[in-house]
This record gives structure tokens, sequence and C-alpha cells, in this order.
């Protein structure tokens, strides 16, 4: 007979693309689990969002970094912290834990707080306090979803493959509309096209290796106020809002340039007011796609049946090279590129433009 679980914990402390991809885990287990109470434990930047998560009960935020830090200062202070953490979990009496850090510390932990079963996917043993676990070597024959996905089958549930999920509170997407007829924009008529040419922090100084030439973006983007006639607005985080503004320099025609000035809320709620994204291999695609909105997706050294828009369908264009070194990105490493970045240089601006027109809709 299949167990009942009425305390349910999610563990993944990575980035906002990653966590999107547990959304359809958290939907199947409150289908399957409709009385329970769902928590995650997640980093502080992604709690905003998975707060508005209709299926989450309590979202708790935890930072490794500053974990580190303490440890480095004082090792007492470490424990002191540590064990107060792991104590409040326990009290919480969590009977099942599912666990995608990929990480010894976290599956220890998940042990110190108590829960009896444990389940997870495990990468070179780093998972083994778990009491029932998927070996990984990567994520390389199918899309990281249904690698979480196929971690409900060790506690007996067959999963559906149900979209990610993004929910909105009505204040936050009033003051993006609010913020875009102060641009002069009409958020209800105007089309919108949104330009992240970013790729994310998670591969730091490599980062580069994932983004799409800046110039290129600039003449695309002129390319579409031209001929399209729409409106267009660049995005790009605190730390990659150089990248942004490079795009907007180098552009001839006017765009409204967000880099590096919005909160993770306000980028959110001004996206879910365009109408289509471009952006490279990275968080922000996964974020239109979860919105509803149409994205055209760039990817160079990542293989997109594995990291890109899910599900695959009519909203999601990708343009990718199929030549023989790529994808170089397998089973968490990147190799080393020997042809200057050929599969992105490659890609030519009236490919990206004419995916864009498949999806342009002239409302004249």
């Amino acid at each position: 007979m299949k167990k009942k679980f009425k305390r349910i914990l999610i563990i993944n402390p990575y980035g906002i693309g990653d966590v999107l991809f547990t959304t359809p885990v958290i939907r199947n287990l409150k289908e399957e689990f409709p009385d329970a109470r769902i928590a995650y434990i997640c980093n502080s930047r992604v709690r905003p969002f998975l707060r508005q998560d209709k299926f989450l009960d309590e979202v708790i935020a935890f930072e490794k970094e500053e974990m580190v830090k303490i440890l480095k200062r004082s090792k007492i202070d470490f424990f002191k912290k540590g064990w107060a953490f792991i104590s409040s979990i326990r009290k919480k009496r969590f009977d099942l834990v599912i666990d995608y850090s990929l990480n010894f510390q976290f599956s220890m932990f998940t042990v110190f707080a108590g829960i009896k079963t444990r389940i997870g996917l495990d990468r070179k043993r780093r998972s083994r306090f778990l009491t029932k676990r998927i070996p990984l070597e990567g994520f390389s024959d199918k899309h990281v979803v249904d690698y979480y996905l196929s971690v409900l089958e060790l506690i007996g549930i067959q999963p559906k493959r149900f979209p990610l999920e993004l929910n909105m509170r009505k204040e936050d997407l009033d003051a993006a509309s609010d913020i875009l007829r102060m641009k002069g924009i009409n958020p209800g008529k105007d089309f919108c096209v949104a330009i992240c040419p970013g790729g994310g922090q998670s591969w730091g100084e490599q980062a580069d290796r994932k983004h799409w030439p800046a110039v290129k973006f600039a003449e695309l983007a002129d390319q579409i106020i031209k001929e399209l006639g729409v409106k267009v607005m660049i995005f790009a985080g605190l730390k990659e809002d150089s990248i942004g503004n490079k795009v907007s320099n180098f552009m001839k025609e006017k765009a409204l340039n967000f880099s590096g000035k919005t909160s993770l809320v306000e980028f959110l709620s001004l996206l879910s007011k365009c109408k289509l994204l471009i952006a490279n291999d990275g968080g922000p695609l996964h974020i239109a796609a979860a919105l509803g909105l149409n994205v055209v997706s760039i990817f160079g050294p990542v293989d997109e049946k594995v990291y890109g828009p899910y599900p695959d369908q009519a909203k999601h264009l990708v343009i990718k090279k199929d030549i023989s070194c790529r994808p170089c990105y397998k089973n968490f490493r990147l190799a080393d590129c020997l042809h200057d970045k050929e599969c992105l240089i490659s890609i030519s601006i009236e490919e990206v433009f004419d995916k864009v027109k498949t999806f342009y809709k002239d409302k004249g």
C-alpha cells in the first residue's frame, strides 16, 4: 500500500531556473497528497517568487554562502547557527524530504532533521544519507525536469509532465503596468519584446560562453523596432548589467533598458507584460516559459533537449547550430572551447529575426 505523507519538505538551494524545474514536482505532490503540508528550502534570491506558489505552504530561506562565511569567522557560531536551523526543521516533523541539492551536507542535514523518508538524486555518493536515491552521472539524455520528476517514482508516484508554474501578485503586476505607462507604453495594447542578453551567474567567469554577441542583440533589436514597430525592453541582473548596457549603447533605435535597475519581483512583473522573450540559455527563458510567454532562445554549449524550454511546444523556438563539438557542457563539466564560440557566433541575426516574426502578430 502506498504511504501517505502529511508533511513534505523539498530542498533546492540553486537559482531560479533550477527551482522552476521543480514546480511540476510540487504540483504532482499536491495532487497525490492534497491534505499534506509542503515546505521548500531555497536561497533568499528565489524565495519571493516561490512564496506565491499556490501549492506551497511554507518557503524557508537558507544561504549556504552565509554559513561558509560564519564558519570562516567562528566554528562555534557556525555550529550554533547550524544547529538552530536543524532544530527549527525538526520541530516541523516532516515525514518526507525530497533533496535536489546533490550535496553531501544537505543529505546529512536531513538525517539530523529527523526525517525518516529521504529521497533524491545521488551524484558521486554525495547523497548517501538518503534512504532511497537515483544514481546520477549528469543530466544528459532527457530534460532536467524529467530527472526531477523521476524521483517521485521512489515513493510510488507516476508523475505527470505538468508545465512550469510561476504565480504573480496582482499588486506587483499593477506596479509594472504603472512603470510602463510612465515610460510611454500601453501594457494592454503595445506589442512588447523582452531581450535578456546575459546567461546567469552559475558559470562564473565562463558565463560569456553562453552569450550570443551583444552587438548582434543590438542589431536584432534595431531590426525588430524598425520593421515590426514593436517596443523593446532590455533586462540584465545586477552582476550582468554591463551586458545589457552594451546592447543598449550599440543600438541606433530607442529601447527601454532595465539592466541592473529592477528587483527580481519587478523583473518578473515587467517581463509578464511582454509578448515575447529573446534570450540566451539561462533562467529568464524558463521564467518566460512559466509565465506563458512566447520564447526564442539561443543555445550554444548547452544541450537544449536537457536545459531548454519545458515542455517543448509551439510557443518555444530554439536556435542552435549542429556542429560536431556541440554540446560541450556535459555531466556538469564545460570543455575548453577550441573553436572560438563557433556554435554561437555562427548564428546570424536573420535566423533569429525569422523566428521572432513567427510569433509577431500585427494588431494594427
